[in-house]
């Protein structure tokens, strides 16, 4: 069967007079639906990142040596911290099977979603605010011979139809979300009866965060408590192991490679990542670093 790939978008911002799907094909022959705010700086900032991405070696190679290790599979790698056995771990934990459904929230560039998807032969919806990030998993996914959509979206409003998904994954993203409780009765809707939901994610200090964007907008400590309010069953939370030194690691070697990755990757894009870098390594804005797998009840 053929493989194919779709971003999923809209021609129109929410709130327009019309927001009936459109084809968008300046990159790939793709359908688009979105439902982004017109402006987000957070999103722009991931934009020019993701766009410096494969013109920069020099930050490839920080992320592997340092952040996702020598052993991640190639074609699949991604801005985070995810370890090959930590996605080995997610995707024994969804329990997927073949034609499944599996979701990718917050999918970025989509290396861990597709991994996923390919491993079980399942298909993948993957939803990112990030245009750019989505444009690139979409080629990704051809380029992997995946079954795949993207949807151009914010997680806590994901305009997927509901209860259809056999699992969902999120990778260290579950931390930056204005409302995370919000972003959980989302996954539950979506979530087949019986469907997981794995993903790593930092817990924040509250008092650490306090009065700072993003970080400090909802800062969860232990997501255990949110999750059962959500009504989700949760099958296992553990703190991942070596995620302080594998931070400072990659993030001290983006700042000591500051001049190449200005040649690399342009003033926009390092300004983004370098704003997030120094708030991090100044602040310690994070308790653990955690993986966790909860259900939704049959």
């Amino acid at each position: 069967m053929a493989t194919k790939s779709r971003a999923i978008g809209s021609g129109k911002m929410p709130g327009s007079p019309s927001t009936m799907p459109c084809l968008i094909r300046p990159i790939l022959s793709s359908t688009a639906r979105e439902a982004r705010p017109m402006e987000d700086p957070v999103a722009d900032g991931y934009d020019a990142v993701y766009a410096a991405w494969p013109a920069s070696p020099t930050l490839q190679g920080i992320w592997r040596r340092n952040a996702i290790g020598s052993d991640y599979p190639s074609g699949f790698e991604h801005i985070s911290f995810l370890t090959f056995a930590e996605l080995q771990g997610i995707v024994e934990a969804l329990h997927l099977r073949a034609g499944d459904r599996v979701l990718d929230l917050a999918c970025g560039a989509g290396g861990p979603g597709l991994f996923a998807a390919r491993q079980a032969r399942a298909r993948l919806v993957g939803v990112d605010f990030s245009r750019v990030g989505i444009r690139l998993a979409a080629r990704r996914a051809i380029d992997q011979r995946v079954d795949a959509d993207f949807v151009v979206a914010v997680v806590t409003a994901t305009a997927i139809a509901g209860a259809r998904a056999r699992g969902a994954l999120s990778v260290d993203a579950m931390q930056y979300l204005p409302d995370k409780r919000a972003a959980l009765r989302e996954v539950w809707r979506v979530l087949a009866p019986g469907g997981r939901f794995a993903f790593t994610a930092f817990e924040l200090d509250p008092e650490r965060v306090a009065g700072l964007p993003v970080l400090g907008t909802d800062p969860v400590a232990d997501y255990a408590p949110l999750l059962g309010d959500a009504g989700f069953t949760v099958e296992s939370y553990a703190e991942t192991p070596d995620w302080q030194d594998r931070l400072d690691a990659t993030y001290r070697a983006v700042v000591g490679a500051h001049d190449t990755l200005m040649t690399e990757m342009g003033e926009r894009a390092l300004g983004a990542l370098l704003m997030e870098v120094s708030l991090t390594l100044e602040l310690r804005p994070y308790r653990r670093r955690v993986l966790v797998v909860a259900s939704k009840p049959s």
